[in-house]
């Protein structure tokens, strides 16, 4: 298929915050060797996406510089395949990730490449629409990451902090799935969200420990934090060991921290085949269109959202 132009948000002057980003049109990539082309149809949103690039120092650090691209969760179909691909065939649903590129009308995907470096693609299974394998791969990958840390099974009762978040979503329904007893932390008006997810609710803040003591009087057995390192403090008050709690955002001495980047082959999929099969449910908050990325970001960006924010392109 010959397209000439294609429709990207970048930045262009300058990295920063919502106010930043431009839709801008630029010429259609094309895929070479060992690549496909998608055409995009859903991209979702991840804190990870601002962070990179919220300054020009932070930006660098991760490899970034202007113009640049924005997101890295899509999903779409295969437009375009280079030569020596045999795994996706034009016309096929496929989602994964491409850093800091994926809001965009067509996207290149190097066939064996990473998330980080070439994009990743994966076959959309039937009974998953779109925008929901948008949501999938960063926060699948890192929810499946951190309870590859700790192990949640039958018997285990395991705290959750920002389990309300996007990545909470899924670390919440793969550890009940994985048989344990869910305590997630949020505000006060999530309960209701984390209840439907499968979870125990109790507010983060001052007091977390003794408020998950009088929940679950017979101890705390694991610790996810996806937020901050407020959890884990309440956790080893609660006499957690180090080696069954694991972070995303934060550093902590004693502890290892979870990487998406590290998720086990093929947990991606069968996160997928969970949503698929009704086991797994993502909740999409807010969907925009892609003409409305800076208040699609703005949203994502005040971490107050239930869910997952959505990019129709």
């Amino acid at each position: 298929m010959s397209v000439q132009t294609s429709r990207a948000v970048q930045f262009v002057e300058s990295f920063g915050g919502p106010e930043a980003l431009s839709l801008r049109e630029v010429p259609a990539p094309q895929a070479g060797p060992g690549q496909i082309r998608v055409r995009v149809t859903a991209a979702g949103l991840n804190p990870m996406d601002w962070f990179m690039a919220s300054d020009a120092d932070t930006a660098r650090r991760f490899g970034l510089s202007l113009p640049s691209g924005f997101g890295t969760d899509y999903a779409g179909v295969v437009d375009q395949v280079g030569d020596g691909v045999t795994a996706f065939a034009t016309g096929e649903r496929v989602f994964g990730g491409a850093l800091s590129r994926a809001v965009a009308d067509h996207v290149v995907i190097d066939v064996a490449g990473t998330i980080a470096v070439g994009g990743d693609a994966h076959h959309t299974p039937d009974g998953v629409d779109d925008r929901t394998a948008a949501t999938l791969t960063i926060a699948g990958c890192t929810a499946a990451a951190a309870l590859a840390v700790v192990q949640p099974g039958p018997g285990d009762t395991l705290l959750v902090g920002g389990a309300g978040g996007g990545v909470g979503v899924f670390t919440v329904q793969l550890a009940v799935l994985a048989g344990a007893r869910v305590i997630g932390t949020g505000s006060a008006t999530s309960a209701d969200a984390l209840r439907a997810l499968g979870a125990e609710p109790v507010t983060y803040g001052e007091g977390l420990a003794d408020r998950v003591r009088a929940l679950a009087p017979g101890g705390v057995t694991a610790a996810v934090d996806l937020h901050g390192t407020d959890t884990v403090q309440a956790a080893r008050e609660l006499g957690v060991p180090d080696k069954r709690l694991t972070t995303i955002a934060a550093q902590v001495d004693g502890i290892t921290p979870a990487n998406g980047a590290n998720a086990a082959p093929g947990a991606l999929e069968e996160i997928a085949r969970l949503v698929a099969t009704g086991k797994l449910r993502v909740p999409i908050a807010a969907t925009f269109p892609v003409e409305q990325i800076r208040a699609a970001v703005e949203l994502q960006a005040g971490r107050h959202v239930h869910g997952k924010v959505v990019v129709d392109l």
